[in-house]
């Protein structure tokens, strides 16, 4: 009943209708140009391309404006009502938002980086398992794409969901939790996991490999994919060389990012190191690992129906 509950409340995010009010791809009064509205994170190579400039100057006749969002369940909430026309998220967001209705479109995806989250246990803990982890506090930030990996890992030691205390927090008030001591475990990604690894000591207990993929999806609305095919295009080419770009130069993608997310250089580089860049055209393989993470959130009540990934893929 617990996790209906939760599954209930996590889908609200995307079909109530937030407070940002727009019409994508509309024409702008000042300029007479199309408006291309994209959402982005702090954290992520959305930002990376914003901060570079470079698509503006791609695409000729649009206007291009860039909206920030806390996290996915926003940024798809606003896709959902039509506040933006692009975005990125984690691979968990897609999935309640589609199991909600948002009509959305996957039209590329990163590399998977199993690496960027993990569990972390402070510094001198017991805790030396997940196993361990039976009957502990578990701080995590419902929905996200560590959700997952909290399901997967408990599998892969003969624990179920049940078997824990989770305590649903977002990354600030998880920090600070985990920090007074008030969870045992806190399962988090990058680059909060990093910037706590060198605050606190924490010991990573364990991180995704062998367990999850953890991609960032890129999704657009079905009106932009089925108007502005060549808008998709140049976004999409814009990230590819983003990305090339950044997954040589690690350090300077730090440095440009430490002010905008408020964390050091330092501890960002060791983000960045966790993590793979390279946007591909979402194939046969994706859909399957992204079908996985559906048909395990229906199986434990976090969606209420099940759906079906391919059918939000672009043709």
């Amino acid at each position: 009943m617990a996790i209906r509950k939760l599954a209930t409340a996590i889908l609200l995010i995307f079909t109530i209708i937030g407070g940002i009010v727009g019409c994508s791809t509309q024409t702008s009064s000042d300029s007479g140009k199309k408006t291309i509205k994209i959402g982005y994170q702090k954290y992520g190579t959305l930002n990376l391309l914003r901060t570079k400039g470079d698509l503006e100057k791609k695409l000729e006749g649009y206007k291009v404006e860039w909206i920030l969002f806390p996290a996915g369940p926003q940024l798809l909430e606003a896709l959902n009502t039509g506040s933006i026309d692009f975005g990125s998220t984690g691979e968990a967001p897609p999935i309640f938002a589609q199991a909600a209705g948002t009509p959305l479109v996957y039209v590329g995806a990163e590399p998977a980086s199993p690496g960027s989250e993990g569990f972390l246990v402070p510094k001198g803990s017991p805790i030396k398992s997940i196993k361990d982890l039976k009957g502990k506090k578990v701080a995590l930030n419902k929905g996200s794409n560590v959700h997952y990996l909290l399901v997967k890992a408990l599998e892969s030691a003969g624990l179920k969901l049940s078997d824990i205390q989770p305590v649903y927090l977002p990354p600030a008030d998880a920090r600070s939790a985990f920090e007074k001591g008030s969870v045992d475990a806190w399962v988090i990604w990058d680059p909060f996991l990093a910037a706590a690894q060198d605050a606190t000591g924490g010991t990573l207990l364990a991180d995704g490999k062998g367990l999850v993929s953890n991609r960032e999806f890129y999704l657009a609305s079905q009106s932009l994919v089925k108007n502005e095919e060549k808008v998709v295009n140049v976004i999409f080419d814009e990230i590819a060389k983003i990305g090339a770009w950044s997954k040589d130069h690690p350090e300077d993608v730090a440095k440009t990012l430490s002010p905008v997310v408020g964390i050091p250089e330092k501890t960002l580089v060791l983000a960045e190191k966790r993590r793979n860049y390279g946007i591909q055209k979402i194939d046969a393989t994706i859909i399957a690992d992204q079908q996985k993470i559906a048909d395990t959130f229906y199986g434990v009540g976090l969606i209420p129906k099940a759906i079906s990934i391919k059918d939000a893929v672009q043709k």
